[in-house]
């Protein structure tokens, strides 16, 4: 799972930079057309809980507690709850949400790898 975390947060860290923009970018969209929906900033949001979600897991990925994995499972669940919940017209949101929802899901089968590693 060390792997995984190295990889997960170096990608989360760099895909910040390219959900910020994105997100930029349909905010100012929703704000031209008046449409009323909040996709653009949720996404920005969602942006910055990926690079804290990205350093959380660079920074924890060789601890042996679950204080790490639990801070993941929030930072990322959080993350996809408002990405999928607030996707509107900025349907790209949903595919970032599911990214966060997969490092939430490794977060927690990291946690219970564990506890089956360290009971046996």
């Amino acid at each position: 799972m060390k792997t995984w975390k190295l990889v997960s947060g170096i990608l989360s860290v760099v895909l910040f930079l390219f959900v910020a923009f994105q997100s930029c970018a349909a905010g100012l969209g929703n704000a031209l057309s008046e449409n009323g929906e909040k996709s653009g900033s949720a996404g920005v949001f969602l942006a910055v809980l990926m690079l804290v979600g990205g350093i959380v897991s660079l920074s924890t990925r060789k601890e042996e507690g679950k204080g790490g994995n639990i801070a993941l499972i929030i930072i990322f669940g959080l993350a996809s709850a408002m990405g999928f919940s607030n996707a509107g017209s900025f349907k790209d949101l949903n595919i970032w949400a599911g990214w966060c929802l997969i490092c939430a899901v490794m977060a927690l089968i990291s946690i219970i790898k564990n506890k089956k590693g360290t009971s046996a």
